[in-house]
């Protein structure tokens, strides 16, 4: 008996030094032999109890296969275990005081503590069990409840090692309460591998395909540990980071979208070099190492007469211009221009008597502003008119302000004060008839033109 505790003892080191799996879904069923010890309480209290457990002499043990189990996976950690036991009885109360035949048959539900305390199946597969037998000693016999804890550790995905202890008690007095320990190997089977890859189907992602573990039993065609299902380039080894395709030449652009797969480029041109950074890649670039606009091929649009027009938008290519006429050179004034001028001059008025430019006068020299500021080396003149209600030299006087009144609004706006010229042209000529109040409110005006 001594030997059998020390073995006991000796199995929970091995524990931590085994590959342990919980019996599961994927093997839900299995079968287990082994031995069995039985002890009967020999004192009502828990310090007689315990020293009863500890006690190496009034073990009951029979030197054969003396029990077996039958277990099925339920669910959620839980499995339904049957057992039966058959033992040689020499220690009741005292020893060798009976030789009684001892047998159990009943049912456990066992709880894989792991759902409870989380995974320790690499190390560690604990559970506790509750249910009830029906226990012969001596040919008295009971229905007795069963409680207890045991654990498994595994060689292999199916077979193992198991020990169970617990206590059987009574409530008809025919059978004394005890402690049954067991220990023995267990074989778990059931589980449905299709592909043969190792991984059960209940676990395998890729049922029908061989894969790997790490994978959950999908394929790594390739091995470069990106999963096939996963992996862009799937026949072909690559990096994590171009999802499984290669990138020869290390430029964050993968092979298979690369155009220079050997030359390093950059991924706006598709993988190719871009030399002089001008967007077109050096295979389509006539000038590579000069920029210029992908329109050229690459290469800088010519500027022949210098003027900062470039040829390919300047009308006059050997005569310099500025780029407000296409490159060509231009007049002070265009016709149309002039034309605009005559068109803008039209109702710059002034009320009775007064040189002070109003909204509506300003309104029209705003537009004169925008048109002549351009304009450049040009010399306008502003020609102020009166009524002939009046003294002729009053209204000489009063024309000349009236000039000098809009010439002032003009260089306000920030016009060239030196490019105005005013002059003054009192009553003469009139544009309407000065015999009617609206001739004569056309005539109290100024005109602007371009110099003679």
């Amino acid at each position: 008996m001594k030997q059998l505790k020390m073995a006991v003892m000796a199995l929970f080191t091995l524990v931590a030094f085994s590959n342990v799996n919980a019996q599961d879904a994927n093997n839900p069923w299995a079968v287990g032999f082994g031995v069995n010890v039985v002890d009967f309480y020999n004192g009502s209290d828990f310090g007689d109890q315990v020293d009863d457990l500890l006690g190496n002499k009034d073990w009951n043990f029979l030197p054969s296969i003396s029990r077996i189990t039958a277990e099925k996976y339920l669910d959620k950690g839980f499995s339904l275990q049957l057992a039966g036991s058959l033992n040689k009885i020499t220690w009741y109360e005292a020893e060798d005081d009976v030789d009684a035949l001892y047998y159990s048959l009943g049912a456990n539900v066992k709880y894989d503590v792991n759902n409870l305390i989380g995974d320790t199946s690499q190390w560690f597969d604990p559970y506790v069990y509750l249910g009830g037998s029906y226990v012969s000693y001596d040919s008295n016999g009971e229905g007795m409840l069963n409680v207890g804890v045991g654990f498994n550790t595994w060689f292999n995905d199916n077979l193992g090692l198991s020990f169970q202890h617990g206590s059987i008690v009574g409530f008809a007095d025919n059978v004394k309460a005890h402690y049954q320990s067991s220990l023995g190997l267990v074989v778990k089977f059931g589980g449905t591998d299709t592909d043969g890859d190792g991984v059960y189907d209940k676990e395998d992602a890729c049922p029908e395909v061989v894969g790997l573990k790490e994978f959950n039993g999908c394929p790594d065609a390739d091995g470069d540990g990106i999963k096939d299902s996963d992996d862009a380039c799937p026949n072909v080894a690559g990096l994590a980071a171009m999802n499984g395709c290669p990138d020869s030449d290390g430029d964050g652009v993968a092979d298979k979208d690369d155009k220079c797969p050997n030359a390093k480029g950059t991924k706006a041109n598709k993988g190719c070099p871009d030399s002089d950074g001008d967007g077109v890649a050096d295979k389509d670039d006539k000038c590579a190492n000069v920029a210029g606009p992908a329109a050229n091929n690459g290469c800088p649009w010519p500027d022949t007469d210098g003027d900062g027009v470039l040829d390919k938008d300047d009308n006059c290519k050997d005569e310099a211009g500025p780029a407000s006429n296409n490159g060509c050179p231009e007049a002070a004034m265009t016709e149309a221009q002039i034309a605009t001028l005559a068109e803008y001059s039209k109702g710059l008025e002034f009320a009775f008597d007064r040189a002070e430019v109003n909204k509506k006068t300003a309104e029209k020299l705003d537009k004169i502003f925008d048109l002549i500021s351009p304009i450049k080396d040009v010399i306008f003149v502003i020609e102020g008119y009166t009524d002939s209600i009046g003294d002729a030299g009053y209204n000489q006087y009063l024309s000349e302000r009236r000039a000098v009144s809009a010439k002032a609004y003009l260089v306000k706006k920030g016009f060239d004060a030196n490019r105005l010229e005013t002059l003054g042209f009192g009553e003469k000529n009139p544009i309407a008839n000065n015999n009617t109040s609206a001739g004569r409110k056309d005539n109290r005006r100024v005109d602007v033109k371009l110099t003679e």
